[in-house]
C-alpha cells in the first residue's frame, strides 16, 4: 500500500525549495542529484521490505517491561542493524566526524519516508544521532572518542534525559544531582521519566545525556549542566565495562507508537553512576537546545509522515469502496443506477483535500526549515544570521503545525472510513493513536506557543518576524504575476496584515509588564500564525507547479491550493477577531470556579 507520494516529495525538493542548488555548495559536492535519487530509492525500499509491513504488529505486540530489561519487537534488530549499515544515524554529520554530510533537506526527506511507512522506528535513530551530535558539538575529544563511533554504527543507542516526575517540562525545577568526585567524573543521582528509546536488547550500551545539577549550581535554568551517562562504563581498550546503575525501573504502556519504548530511569538508585561533564558547568540547557531543536523538526516531521500515511490509507479506501448514487439533475437519485464510489461524493473529496492539504503542506514546511539549517551551515557573518534567525521563527511552528492539524487530518481520514475506520481491522485508528502524541512531545502545543509570541516574535527586536515577512512577501510578488495565482497572493497578503494587527492589539500589554495577558491566547496566535505560513507554502507549491508538464499532476496541486485558501485561510479572520477580543475570561475564571 502507498504511503507517501514519490513524485511530490521529488517536486517539493526540486522545484519548491531548490535542491539542485543546495548541492552546488562546495559542503555537498559529493552529491549530485542522481546520487539523492539513490538515496531516496534505497530508503523506500528498506522502508517497503523492513518498516512498513511490520507497523501494525509492533502496535499489537508493544514494547515491554520484564526482569529490569526492555524487550521491543523482533524486527527491530534488523531495522536497527540495517539502518546503521546505511549511514543513517550520521547522514547529516560532518564528514570529519565520521558522518555523510548530507544536506538536512534530504535527510529530512528520508526520515519523512520511513516515518510515513513506520513511525514507530525512527525516534531510535534521531534520539541516538543527535546524541551523537551534542557530544560532537560540545564535547571533549575523549568523549567523542569513546562514545560517538558505536553510536552511528547504532551498536549503541542514545538518549535525551531531561523530564523528571515533579518537575514535567518546567525544566527550571528539576532536582537530579551532581556530586564531583575526585576523578573529575561526577556521581549522579535522580529520576528521569518519558525518556524514549532507553533500552533494548538490540543495543549494547545506551548513553544517556541527563540534566543535572552540580551541588551549589544556581537555582532554575542558570544552574543546570549536561552530562553524559552511560548504561554501562567504557573502558579504555573501547569495550563495555561495568553496569552504571542506571536502571530501568519502568515501561509507560501508551495509547499509540507502542512499538517505541519511553521509559522511567533511576540513577544512583542501585549503585553509584558516573557522569562525565558535557562542555562548561551550568550551561547544560543551552547545549541539550541543539538537540531540542532538532528533536521539535523531527516531531512535526513525524506528525506529517503519520498523516501521510493516514491519507493514503483513507485514499486507497474511497477509490475502492461504492457507497450511494450521485444526484440526477432533478435533485433526486436514481435507486436503479449502480452505487458510485464514495471518492466521488463531494462531502468525501472535502475530507481527502483536507488531508491531502494539511500534509503536503506540513511537509513543505519541514524541508524550508532544512533549507534555511542547510544555508545557516553554508554561509557566513550577515547572511548566516538571517538564516539562523528565519529557523529560529519557524522552529516551533514547524513542531506545531504539524502535529495540530495533523491529528485533525488523521481523524478526518478515519470519518471517510465511517464505521470501518472505528475498526481494529483498519489502520487508521492506530494511526489516530500514533499520532496523538506528537503534539505533547517535545514542548505541547502550549509550549511552543509561548515560545514563538514570547521569545521568537520578540527576537533581535523583531528582526526574525521582519525576516520572515519579507520571505512571504517575495513569495508574493512572484504570485501576482501569474493570472491564475493573483487572488490567493492578495490574500495571502491580507492574512499576513490579521498577524500585523494581533500584534499590534497585544504589544501594548508586553510594553505594559501585564505579560500573562499578552500570552494568554498564545495558542490561537500559534494557530493564526501556523496557518498563514502554510498559505505561504501553498502559494509557492502554486508558483512551482504551473510550470509541470504533467496536466494531472499540477491540477492536482492547484486543487488543492484552492482547498487550503478557501477552508483554511478563511478562519483567520476569525482567529484574529478571537485574539484581539477584550475579554480576559481564561484570566478572571478562577480555580474554584471550575
Amino acid at each position: 500500500m502507498k504511503y507517501y507520494d514519490p513524485q511530490t516529495l521529488s517536486f517539493l525538493l526540486s522545484e519548491v525549495h531548490h535542491l539542485e542548488d543546495l548541492l552546488k555548495l562546495d559542503r555537498y559536492a559529493a552529491y549530485d542529484r542522481p546520487s539523492i535519487d539513490l538515496l531516496l530509492d534505497a530508503v523506500k525500499e528498506f522502508s517497503d521490505t523492513a518498516l512498513f509491513p511490520y507497523i501494525k504488529e509492533m502496535d499489537e505486540q508493544p514494547s515491554v517491561f520484564m526482569d529490569g530489561k526492555v524487550k521491543v519487537h523482533e524486527q527491530f534488530g534488523p531495522i536497527l542493524k540495517k539502518a546503521g549499515e546505511m549511514g543513517l544515524i550520521s547522514a547529516s554529520m560532518d564528514e570529519e566526524n565520521g558522518g555523510l554530510q548530507i544536506p538536512m533537506l534530504v535527510v529530512n526527506a528520508l526520515y519523512f519516508i520511513m516515518e510515513a511507512a513506520n513511525n514507530h522506528v525512527t525516534g531510535y535513530l534521531g534520539l541516538t544521532s543527535g546524541a551523537a551530535n551534542v557530544i560532537v558539538t560540545f564535547g571533549s575529544e575523549e568523549l567523542k572518542q569513546r562514545y560517538v563511533p558505536k553510536m552511528l554504527e547504532m551498536q549503541w543507542g542514545g538518549t535525551m534525559c531531561l523530564t523528571e516526575p515533579q518537575a514535567g517540562s518546567s525544566l527550571s525545577d528539576i532536582t537530579s544531582s551532581a556530586k564531583p568526585l575526585d576523578d573529575g567524573s561526577y556521581s549522579i543521582q535522580g529520576q528521569k521519566i518519558f525518556i524514549s528509546a532507553s533500552d533494548h536488547q538490540f543495543s549494547d550500551n545506551f548513553i544517556h545525556l541527563v540534566l543535572a545539577r552540580i551541588e551549589g549550581a544556581p537555582a532554575g535554568t542558570k544552574g543546570i549542566s549536561l552530562f553524559v551517562v552511560p548504561q554501562y562504563l567504557v573502558n579504555d581498550d573501547g569495550s563495555k565495562g561495568a553496569f552504571n546503575h542506571a536502571d530501568i525501573v519502568g515501561e509507560f504502556v501508551k495509547l499509540g507508537q507502542r512499538g517505541y519504548c519511553t521509559n522511567h530511569l533511576a540513577f544512583g538508585d542501585s549503585g553509584e553512576s558516573i557522569g562525565y561533564l558535557l562542555g562548561e558547568a551550568n550551561k547544560g540547557l543551552s547545549y541539550m537546545f541543539q538537540l531540542m531543536n532538532e528533536a521539535r523538526i523531527a516531531t512535526g516531521r513525524m506528525g506529517t509522515g503519520i498523516a501521510s500515511a493516514a491519507y493514503h490509507a483513507s485514499l486507497q479506501y474511497a477509490k475502492e469502496r461504492p457507497q450511494g448514487r450521485k444526484l440526477q439533475s432533478s435533485g433526486k437519485k436514481d435507486p436503479n443506477a449502480e452505487q458510485t464510489l464514495i471518492i466521488n461524493h463531494p462531502d468525501v473529496k472535502r475530507m481527502l483535500l483536507h488531508q491531502k492539504a494539511i500534509v503536503e503542506g506540513s511537509l513543505s514546511l519541514i524541508l524550508q526549515c532544512s533549507y534555511y539549517l542547510d544555508k545557516q551551515m553554508t554561509t557566513e557573518g550577515e547572511e548566516k544570521n538571517t538564516f539562523h534567525l528565519l529557523s529560529e521563527i519557524l522552529n516551533p511552528i514547524a513542531k506545531t503545525y504539524p502535529s495540530e492539524a495533523g491529528k485533525h487530518a488523521v481523524d478526518t481520514g478515519l470519518q471517510v472510513l465511517g464505521g470501518y475506520g472505528y475498526m481494529m481491522d483498519f489502520i487508521l485508528q492506530q494511526y489516530l493513536r500514533d499520532i496523538r502524541i506528537i503534539s505533547i512531545y517535545e514542548g505541547t502545543t502550549g509550549i511552543q506557543s509561548l515560545d514563538l509570541l514570547g521569545r521568537k516574535i520578540s527576537m533581535e527586536d523583531g528582526a526574525a518576524l521582519k525576516l520572515l515577512a519579507k520571505e512571504m512577501e517575495t513569495t508574493i510578488k512572484a504570485a501576482m504575476q501569474k493570472g491564475e495565482l493573483k487572488n490567493y497572493a492578495m490574500e495571502l497578503a491580507e492574512n499576513s496584515k490579521l498577524i500585523e494587527a494581533s500584534l499590534a492589539h497585544l504589544m501594548p500589554f508586553a510594553l505594559k509588564g501585564n505579560h500573562e495577558r499578552y500570552l494568554a491566547d498564545a495558542t490561537i496566535f500559534m494557530e493564526l500564525f501556523g496557518t498563514v505560513v502554510i498559505g505561504w507554502q501553498w502559494l509557492k507549491m502554486g508558483i512551482a507547479a504551473l510550470d509541470q508538464t504533467e496536466d494531472a499532476f499540477k491540477e492536482s496541486k492547484l486543487h488543492t491550493l484552492d482547498y487550503f485558501y478557501k477552508y483554511e485561510m478563511s478562519k483567520c479572520k476569525g482567529l484574529q477577531k478571537t485574539i484581539c477580543h477584550d475579554s480576559e475570561v481564561t484570566i478572571n475564571m478562577k480555580a474554584e470556579l471550575f
